[in-house]
């Protein structure tokens, strides 16, 4: 079954973002491009180190696209290794197509490689939301047929034209509860924090990071009835990459 929902996607996938991406490029002068067709890619890596009360971190967050204004393909990755063991990991592939202004539609496949090895179909959006926060908002269906989904959004405040504060705040929720992951329906989790970095130049900049965990609901209470903790705070430090 997660074999086949993960092919099944890959070929949506594959289908919608081919016209996208072959248009035969490398034979064309810039004169011949269309506006709004030219190819064009950004990605971006954050890599940090911290602590919080349960212990060192350290994280990874990559992101980044390829394509024109209008199909893009998407790359995404997160995860988080403490004390020794790697605690969370996710890969995703999306295609992405504008369907509005500053606003894009996107289907794809996520795996989780821990907690627990996952495939998942995605669906979402991800754009601007009034007063410029980047906002992110996925459903995914695993190949369980659990259905789980994700808000994310985040916003740039300049302090000066280098020195940038960006708050952000996360929450995951579930339709169902998930017994093999410990998750109850509804809230999940989610977490806010507030990351201060110092762009030498856009593609490099120092940060450091400060942010809140907290499980929520019905999870909340799974956790605290196996003894673990439902809540963390961690501080940490780090470096953006762009290319």
């Amino acid at each position: 079954m997660r074999i086949k929902l993960y092919f099944t996607t890959l070929l949506f996938l594959l289908a919608f973002a081919t016209p996208a991406f072959a248009q035969g490029e490398h034979n064309r002068s810039p004169g011949d491009h269309p506006h709004g067709s030219e190819s064009y890619h950004m990605f971006r890596l954050e890599t940090g180190y911290g602590g919080g009360e349960h212990g060192a971190v350290a994280n990874w967050d990559f992101d980044g696209w390829y394509g024109t204004d209008e199909n893009k393909l998407w790359l995404k990755s997160e995860g988080e290794h403490s004390e020794g063991t790697l605690e969370q990991a996710e890969f995703s592939a999306l295609y992405s197509r504008n369907v509005a202004t500053f606003w894009d539609a996107q289907i794809g496949v996520r795996q989780n490689m821990q907690p627990i090895s996952t495939t998942y179909a995605v669906f979402g959006v991800e754009g601007l939301a009034p007063y410029f926060f980047e906002t992110e908002a996925h459903l995914f269906v695993s190949d369980d047929g659990d259905v789980t989904a994700r808000l994310r959004q985040e916003n740039d405040f300049l302090v000066t034209q280098r020195l940038i504060l960006q708050p952000y705040v996360e929450v995951n929720l579930s339709a169902q509860d998930v017994d093999e992951q410990e998750i109850g329906t509804g809230f999940v989790d989610g977490e806010i924090g507030l990351q201060t970095r110092y762009e030498f130049t856009r593609k490099f900049a120092p940060y450091i990071d400060l942010r809140y965990e907290r499980k929520l609901g019905e999870t909340s209470s799974i956790a605290k009835s196996n003894g673990e903790d439902n809540d963390n705070f961690i501080a940490g430090i780090g470096l953006r990459l762009m290319f």
